[in-house]
């Protein structure tokens, strides 16, 4: 491994311009802010996927690897992701670190809550709470209307007992109990404002924004109310900071920000890929799940918040997950890959539709016969889209030098990405757009509660958009059963609420959870810690 000191030099920032923390350098606020407002250097390449299997298809892999190929054909290259919330690192998912001969490292501490970031993120989100429900407690005017508080805890574990609970059965002097509830610290909107935040001033300004809930007679309430918002950003004052660490062959690797991609908007922070496109030639960025979740939402939501757009996209595959969206009742295994075929070629539809310049890219696992691969190769090609067989897991950089020459001449072609909806359109046409255009079905259906809600944030003066749409990965519609390419469907609407420090409307299809439970047979029950220290079983 190389020193990271040296990693930072290739970023152009010297020794004394960094902080050591945990295993990562971190990039002070003032330096990445007077780097990143400098015309930009790089092209941004935006990975994204098919409809995954719940175990994912090696989407962070593959923007690993490809960060190297990139880097070994003698380009500036830096990724960017996400930090991995340690929910799916002990539920199903696993780590979110690469693996095999591309990874990030240090892996172990990446996974296992790393520099601390999602850890102040749920302080400051609880440390909010805390005041409300203080301001309660004392009986501080104006008194808040119950029913309506909107403001969550949060919880960087997946824990289904928390989703709905009762708080404030204090012994020590009487108090109305009332309703409330936990969210995975990976969906709250502490994080979402972390991960979109311009700089300390800019985070102070949103975590006033965000709303609580309202008084007896009607007035919203929100952070700067409660004189929170000061405090919050104290609590995240390093969280902000992006980290720097490597990949497994020294290629630069900005690890910050943790929004999940199917409740929040999925993708690293703004201030990892701002500087990274100021000191970079090509900027990696993973957006999380599919194109219907993360890539849909970089390029509606994250890009023009940001000021960037996508120069080309990588479309990650695997004949596993192509099979699992083919499978019918009952089974038809010879049919299972054409079917699922029908999955690709709608996601294809949806970088088109984004304006995102596509690749395939089949992430090679060793359990697809040559047959199979060479028809997901015929048919990108009868579509006129590159298609690259990614051996990073067994090869590193140099199983993806393909994908990076691939890429590189996309990028070349000038395509940029654009939002499929405007900044004044309503949520009912927003959701509409998305629905039609990207998830191939007809229509919403709208929940008279979501509806009430919705009229609730307007007289609030809340805006209606962007929408940051919460719905199950699994499934391009709002269905996890639903698997290939459904049509005809319609996504039932079960709640809306507004993120406003975030700037963004969440909608909520379905049966999505803001805090996950975990499966039968977690991960966490595989991880284990040897007499030396090491962190046995975490994949």
């Amino acid at each position: 491994m190389r020193s990271l000191v040296e990693v930072a030099r290739d970023l152009g920032l010297g020794p004394d311009e960094t902080l050591p923390y945990a295993g990562a350098l971190k990039i002070p606020v003032g330096r990445v802010r007077s780097v990143a407002d400098r015309p930009r250097r790089g092209r941004l390449i935006l990975v994204t996927a098919t409809t995954p299997t719940p175990q994912g298809e090696g989407k962070t892999v593959t923007a690993i690897g490809l960060a190297m190929g990139l880097r070994a054909r003698g380009l500036a290259s830096v990724v960017c992701l996400r930090q991995p919330s340690m929910g799916p690192v002990f539920g199903v998912k696993g780590g979110a670190t690469g693996g095999g001969r591309a990874t990030v490292e240090p892996q172990a501490d990446i996974n296992l809550g790393f520099t601390g970031d999602l850890e102040a993120a749920g302080a400051a989100q609880n440390l909010l709470a805390a005041l409300v429900d203080n301001h309660r407690y004392h009986q501080t005017p104006p008194q808040l209307d119950d029913r309506t508080l909107e403001w969550p805890r949060a919880l960087d574990v997946e824990d289904r007992a928390l989703r709905r609970i009762e708080i404030g059965r204090s012994p020590a002097r009487p108090w109305s109990p009332r309703e409330s509830r936990f969210v995975i610290t990976a969906a709250s909107e502490v994080t979402a404002i972390l991960g979109l935040a311009r700089d300390y001033r800019d985070l102070k300004e949103r975590l006033g924004r965000v709303r609580i809930g309202h008084t007896i007679d009607g007035r919203l309430l929100r952070g700067h109310d409660f004189g929170a918002e000061g405090a919050m950003a104290a609590v995240l004052r390093r969280a902000m900071a992006p980290n720097l660490v490597q990949t497994s062959d020294g290629t630069p690797a900005l690890i910050h920000g943790g929004p999940f991609g199917n409740i929040a908007h999925g993708t690293a922070s703004r201030l990892a890929i701002e500087f990274a496109l100021a000191t970079a030639d090509f900027v990696v960025v993973e957006a999380g799940f599919a194109t219907d979740l993360g890539a849909e939402k970089f390029v509606d939501l994250v890009a023009p918040a940001i000021g960037v757009e996508v120069s080309a996209g990588v479309l990650v595959t695997t004949v596993r997950s192509l099979r699992h969206q083919g499978e019918t009742v009952p089974p038809d295994p010879a049919g299972e890959l054409s079917r699922g075929l029908d999955n690709l070629a709608q996601h294809l539809e949806n970088l088109a539709t984004l304006r995102v310049a596509a690749v395939v890219a089949l992430n090679r696992r060793g359990d697809e016969a040559p047959e199979e691969v060479d028809a997901v190769r015929r048919f990108c090609e009868a579509r006129g889209v590159p298609f690259v067989v990614s051996e990073v897991y067994r090869s590193g950089a140099e199983g993806a030098l393909d994908l990076a020459d691939a890429v590189r001449r996309r990028a070349d072609e000038g395509v940029r990405s654009r939002p499929i909806y405007g900044p004044g359109d309503s949520a009912e046409a927003i959701l509409d757009q998305i629905v039609r255009r990207i998830y191939g079905g007809k229509g919403a259906v709208w929940s008279e509660e979501a509806l009430a809600q919705l009229e609730r944030l307007r007289r609030d003066g809340e805006p209606d958009g962007p929408l940051c749409v919460a719905k199950t990965a699994l499934s391009l519609s709002a269905d996890a059963r639903l698997r290939g390419r459904p049509a005809g469907f319609e996504v039932p609407v079960r709640a809306v609420t507004r993120s406003a420090g975030a700037g963004f409307t969440v909608v909520h299809l379905g049966t999505i959870e803001t805090m996950p439970g975990l499966p039968k047979e977690p991960a966490a029950r595989q991880i284990d810690l040897a007499d030396d220290g090491t962190v046995l079983n975490l994949h």
